[in-house]
């Protein structure tokens, strides 16, 4: 039985932003685990993680390419038979990059189990590859922190060659909320909305790109000196743009209206947004906690975590 793991993630700044270059910052969170084995016919899939409601079946066949992609990737014989189990404490909620995580977590396991040698460089473009049958034109933000883990500057390649990818670093992790809308979004046709309407009117959304890059360069430079209320409010201010670019929702915004009147630093919508989840930066466990149980009592699923938790 081969096994493998994959980590999840929030974007603190960045999403959308960081497939047309811009930088963005990224936290790994809780992981997802796979193990796999050989089988006589057909991918066999056992997904066994905590989801959304109706978050397997809607990414059913996505999932059925990404493997697919994987497996063509990693020039292994597309009719193999095998057996895949999928776990792990990262929710199957959209926005927490679980696709990614599980690309990773299978890429790994299925590595193990036939007894190739592929170092991590490898497995995270593999995982980009499996990416693109849920995003189109992945940024290669999710992947990348799906298999290093940590907190991190991306900025993605324009042109041939590789990614920038910086570790960084916090004095210590820090808590925060992640709320799930309960809503499945997809990612592929959110990027493609963005798409569609930056090159209608580039007049309104090429200044809120720059502004976007601003925002990163110092959201990491608050990151790095632990000023978390300028943190906070530089993730508010990213909120805004997303909102502006269409991708945040009534759900979104009122779980991230809530958090901010409880009293969090700071809260975004994470992620391809249309749904998916919203996070708030709720130092200290007391903060944390008071966040979190206003959100659980409108029913919403809810999960307490900490970015810039070192992964080694």
């Amino acid at each position: 039985m081969g096994k493998g793991s994959g980590y999840g993630k929030v974007i603190l700044f960045g999403e959308h932003f960081v497939v047309y270059g811009m930088p963005g910052i990224v936290s790994a969170i809780d992981s997802t685990d796979a193990e796999v084995t050989k089988a006589v016919k057909g991918i066999n899939i056992k997904d066994e993680r905590k989801t959304a409601k109706g978050y397997s079946e809607k990414k059913r066949l996505q999932q059925i390419e990404s493997i697919e992609r994987m497996l063509k990737a990693m020039e292994v014989d597309p009719k193999i038979g095998l057996d895949i189990w999928i776990g792990g404490s990262l929710p199957g909620f959209s926005g927490l990059g679980a696709s990614a995580a599980s690309s990773v977590a299978i890429a790994k396991a299925i590595a193990q189990e036939l007894s190739l040698q592929i170092p991590d460089e490898r497995i995270n473009q593999i995982a980009y590859e499996a990416e693109k049958a849920y995003a189109g034109n992945p940024s290669g933000i999710d992947n990348t922190a799906a298999t290093y883990g940590g907190l991190m500057w991306f900025k993605k390649s324009m042109a041939s060659g590789p990614d920038t990818v910086e570790k960084l670093h916090m004095r210590k992790p820090v808590e925060i909320v992640i709320g799930s809308t309960g809503k499945v979004a997809n990612t592929k046709a959110m990027v493609e909305g963005v798409a569609e309407r930056k090159k209608k009117n580039p007049q309104k959304y090429d200044p809120l790109f720059k502004q976007a890059e601003s925002l990163a360069v110092a959201g990491r430079r608050a990151l790095e000196a632990s000023d978390l209320k300028k943190l906070g409010d530089l993730m508010n201010e990213n909120h805004r743009l997303l909102q502006e670019i269409g991708i945040s929702s009534k759900e979104l915004d009122m779980l991230v209206d809530l958090a901010r009147k409880q009293g969090a630093f700071g809260a975004k919508l994470t992620g391809g947004g249309g749904g998916g989840c919203m996070i708030a930066l709720t130092p200290g466990k007391d903060l944390q906690g008071k966040v979190l149980s206003a959100i659980k009592s409108l029913g919403f699923e809810v999960l307490g975590t900490k970015i810039g938790v070192n992964p080694y």
